[in-house]
């Protein structure tokens, strides 16, 4: 046994107690996560291997909840994000870099599937794809990707991309800080609605729904980073999270929720392997006030969905609809604020009756009219050019008649104008014609029964069809009302200056400019427009329920046929095409016209659908097991009564090599037997794939937990195990202290693969019991002499600075060019770092870090 032959890398004191879970080091990056208590709250933070602590964050409970409790982590399978599951139940999506909150999961059961009590989550996974390398000898010169030619999405990627939004979460600037009130002014942050925020969407991809990506003015790509190969180690991957309902909750690319698959029973989940569309799931049981056991053989949950290619379409018409939805939203947001002002900008709406309040003040404050009305003046001035005297004088003298004053009126409504105009224009009505695009191929999707599944109904799409055709009306209305509203206040403004420079102008003289405003223009922006607008019914009232015929458009043009039928027949007969003069032009005043509460239930309808259709992989889920759940709970409850808890069990689920279909389970048992001396079982369990997961056989070998003392096997001293874990396919990783020498802890590498292995006939009952049952026949067999331990064949070890008395708690990484594993004390408050491969250094070269 090589003592001392790690390398001890930092010693972290930390503040706070702490502890590390068996998933928090990083796959392929020397980070490690700690997890600290503080106010009855957890909180996360990342460590580099030297001991630097990179970020920490917090985390916010539900307003109902008193305090917030880390589960599990696990990485995402590009190691760039880190899930978090927390209870209350939900999971957060976290960025290395920071540490970022980049998305919350929800976490809930449907209405008639929540139990009583509270339901709590215990771990997660994030299972990566199996790649299969294709190779075809057509390549694919058009670049279509995953798109069918003729889908909605191969339509979208030949259309103009959408303008960008305005990117709100860079710092403000001079420019506009100092510019006027409008098109620069930044608006504040918007929050994402409920609507949005429990959309099923995969990560965000603004280019699938025909969308400009914001352009970040901090980010400036290193030359030729535009031509790297994008990392799509995420893509079709799983996250997983078991609650103790017996449920799986299960999200595409970490992101878009799949539903929850029932594995028959309440029972946690503690290991997952997954293979296809096959998960093999071992499910633990637990007993109020009794010790808790876990199935020996795994339950083999077969989710069909997740190999066809209707999950990733739904997901991603589901996504490309949610960004466009929630385009439009900030679109319409973002003119109403125009409009009316927000509480960061004004208006330009109020610009015109402030302005008419004014005189209508000046009116009663100085020249004593009691019942001031403005508009008979204008009128009046406008009809005989005669001006009151009150008029005259606010007009030769009022703040807002001057030239500065009249050019930021001016100014600030033409912007605002120019921009509803544009926007409803440009950018909301392309966006609903995209959405009315995705539904219709919802639509066709829900008479076809490889989406049977998802539950689409067809008058919900049609009723949101309807809906994105009445807001691609509304837009393109707005748009036209707009552009009669800015000639008209053009034509205002060309009189009210004229009037201005009249009223200042000596009667003598004789360079007054021509008038070249358009009196009916402008008497119809002061009727409306001036005071109360049209464009006003844009963003208020109800939501808008007409009808095409409503607006004038014969009901029968919903048909094609008779389209063109009427076409015909307006070519056959001449008189029909003659030039009508006496057109009556239909009053539309009384139709409702809210464009921003029509998205608003535009959304609301959408997020409906496509919630019900992301649980079609939950529900097609099919558990597959020679028993029933009830019976193998009840044979595992008989046999693993006769058991005491064992204090640790660990477990590593590897594809075997050597035999296809099947995949080999080891698992670490310790064995409880007395206060002196314990031993701690490997058990190799194989299991087949297509057998319903039954156990093909069951290799046994037993360490005894004492370390060789010399050359001579029977000087062993024996350790108290704190604590152990697979490091990879050939070495297991024991922290112990030994009982004869108290003091600090030590930490050694135990080969595994080479141990003599005995066989051992499973019965058929033990097959359905628990891993403490196996432990209870191992125990058996060791006392009537049918199987032999050996005492655990360290090969190196190193003791420890930290660990100086209690417990410790281990957490490893043997993937290679990583090797590394860290040990917590018991109060976990020192956290020391060593690697596994390296040189040995003297302890005075290893860093110490106060955090």
């Amino acid at each position: 046994m090589e003592e001392n032959a790690f390398s001890s890398l930092a010693l972290v004191h930390l503040p706070t107690p702490a502890r590390v879970l068996r998933s928090s080091w990083c796959p392929d990056k020397d980070l490690l996560v700690v997890v600290t208590r503080l106010g009855g709250k957890d909180r996360v933070s990342l460590w580099k291997m030297h001991g630097a602590k990179k970020w920490e964050v917090g985390f916010d409970a539900n307003s109902t909840a008193s305090s917030d409790e880390v589960v599990d982590i696990c990485w995402s399978p590009d190691t760039q994000t880190i899930a978090i599951a927390h209870n209350p139940p939900r999971v957060t999506l976290h960025s290395i870099q920071d540490g970022h909150e980049e998305r919350v999961l929800p976490v809930s059961l449907p209405l008639h599937l929540k139990p009583l009590r509270p339901v709590r989550l215990s771990n997660i996974w994030w299972l990566a794809r199996e790649k299969q390398e294709t190779y075809s000898s057509i390549p694919d010169i058009f670049q279509r990707g995953n798109d069918i030619t003729g889908s909605a999405h191969s339509i979208l990627k030949g259309q103009p991309l959408l303008d960008p939004l305005q990117d709100e979460s860079q710092p403000l600037t001079a420019t506009d800080l100092f510019a006027f009130q409008g098109s620069q002014t930044r608006a504040v942050p918007p929050s994402v609605p409920p609507v949005i925020s429990s959309w099923p969407a995969l990560p965000s991809d603004s280019l699938a729904a025909s969308i400009q990506p914001q352009k970040l003015s901090g980010n400036q790509l290193r030359p030729g980073e535009e031509l790297d190969e994008a990392d799509d180690a995420n893509v079709d991957s799983i996250l997983m999270v078991s609650d103790d309902t017996g449920h799986l909750h299960c999200f595409l690319d970490g992101s878009y929720p799949l539903g929850s698959a029932f594995t028959g029973i309440e029972a946690l989940t503690v290991s997952i392997y997954k293979e296809k569309d096959c998960f093999f799931a071992h499910p633990q049981f637990i007993r109020v006030g009794k010790p808790s056991f876990t199935s020996l053989r795994p339950w083999v949950i077969r989710l069909p969905e997740i190999q066809r290619r209707t999950m990733r379409d739904v997901a991603r018409v589901s996504s490309s609809t949610r960004e466009l939805n929630w385009y439009a939203m900030r679109v319409v947001k973002d003119m109403r604020n125009a409009w009316f002002g927000s509480e960061t900008q004004n208006g330009a709406r109020e610009l015109g009756p402030k302005w008419v309040r004014a005189l209508e003040d000046r009116q009663r404050d100085e020249f004593g009219h009691d019942e001031p009305y403005a508009m008979v003046d204008l009128t009046s001035l406008l009809a005989t050019g005669r001006l009151t005297e009150s008029f005259a004088d606010y007009l030769g003298s009022g703040e807002q008649m001057s030239d500065r004053g009249l050019q930021k009126w001016e100014s600030t409504m033409v912007e605002s104008l120019i921009k509803l105009r544009d926007y409803a224009e440009k950018r909301v009505a392309p966006a609903c014609q995209r959405v009315h695009l995705l539904l219709e191929e919802v639509a066709g999707w829900s008479q076809l029964s490889q989406y049977e599944n998802c539950k689409l109904n067809i008058s919900q799409i049609n009723g949101c069809l309807d809906l994105a055709s009445r807001t691609i009306v509304l837009a393109s209305w707005l748009a036209a009302t707009t552009r009669k509203e800015l000639v008209r206040f053009k034509e205002f403004m060309k009189w009210l200056k004229y009037e201005t420079t009249r009223t200042n102008t000596p009667s003598e003289s004789t360079s007054l400019p021509a008038p070249k405003h358009d009196i009916l223009e402008v008497n119809d922006y002061l009727m409306a427009g001036l005071v109360v607008s049209p464009i006003d019914k844009w963003f208020m009232g109800p939501v808008p329920q007409f009808a095409t015929r409503d607006l004038g458009v014969p009901g029968d043009q919903h048909d094609l046929k008779a389209v063109m039928q009427r076409a015909r027949g307006v070519l056959s007969n001449q008189q029909q095409t003659a030039w009508q003069s006496n057109i009556k032009q239909k009053d539309l005043s009384y139709l409702d016209r809210n464009l921003d509460s029509l998205i608003q239930e535009l959304a609301t309808r959408c997020q409906r659908i496509f919630v019900e259709a992301a649980g079609a992989t939950g529900r097609s889920a099919v558990v597959v097991s020679s028993s029933t759940p009830a019976q193998v709970h009840d044979t595992t409850l008989l046999r693993a009564a006769e058991s005491r808890p064992s204090p640790l069990i660990r477990e590593r689920t590897i594809a075997d090599s050597t035999q296809a279909g099947t995949f080999t389970q080891t698992l670490a048992i310790q064995i409880p037997r007395d206060a002196n001396k314990s031993d701690l079982c490997l058990a190799r369990l194989r299991f087949a794939k297509d057998t319903a997961s039954s156990p093909l056989s069951a290799d046994i070998a037993v360490m005894e937990c004492c370390a060789p003392n010399g050359d001579a096997e029977y000087n062993a001293v024996p350790f108290t195990l704190l604590d152990a874990d697979f490091f990879d396919d050939s070495v297991i990783l024991l922290v112990y202290r030994f009982q004869e020498r108290p003091g600090p802890a030590s930490i050694a590498t135990v080969g595994y693969s080479d141990l003599h292995y005995e066989t051992v006939e499973l019965q058929a009952h033990v097959s359905d019991f628990a891993r403490e049952a196996l432990m209870l026949e191992v125990l058996l067999r060791l006392s009537d002499g049918r199987l032999s331990s050996v005492p655990a064949p360290i090969i190196q070890s190193r003791t420890l600075s930290g660990c100086k008395e209690g417990n410790a708690f281990l957490a490893a990484n043997g993937r290679a060019g990583r090797r590394v594993a860290c040990v917590l004390d018991g109060a976990g408050l020192a956290l020391e770092i060593l690697d596994m491969e390296g040189e040995v250094e003297d302890l005075e070269e290893m860093s110490t870090v106060e955090a």
